[in-house]
């Protein structure tokens, strides 16, 4: 079992960055590959980006790839999303996910992900 805890979101004009953060509990964090999908109003949740166990995979949607960096610090239990370039289409809540202790793949489903975070606000104004 791991509980995620999201923050560092924001509003925040185009073209600048922001950082999210995701604290996790639980001593098996550093055995679990880590997620962050969004989700804009009206749409359903989709993969941004995710990062395996060791920090030395990582996976992103081609609508991010080049401006957001998925990293993790495995002896703070935390993941991070670095997002740079911003667009108003980034505008979304923004969630943490884990994928199952003991699975490797670096996975852009959803329904491969049982734990969530609560998720934070990101707004990019134009």
């Amino acid at each position: 079992q791991v509980q995620l805890v999201e923050s560092g979101g924001g509003l925040v004009q185009a073209g600048g960055s922001l950082r999210l953060s995701c604290a996790a509990s639980g001593r098996t964090f550093r055995s679990h590959v880590m997620g962050w999908f969004r989700q804009a109003p009206g749409k359903e949740r989709e993969f941004e980006a995710a990062i395996s166990w060791s920090g030395g995979s990582t996976y992103y949607a081609d609508s991010v790839q080049g401006r957001f960096t998925i990293s993790r610090d495995n002896a703070k239990n935390t993941v991070y999303l670095q997002m740079n370039s911003l667009k108003p289409e980034d505008t979304a809540v923004y969630y943490c996910a884990a994928r199952g202790a003991g699975y490797l793949s670096v996975s852009y489903k959803r329904d491969e992900y049982p734990y969530w975070g609560q998720g934070t606000q990101v707004t990019v104004s134009s």
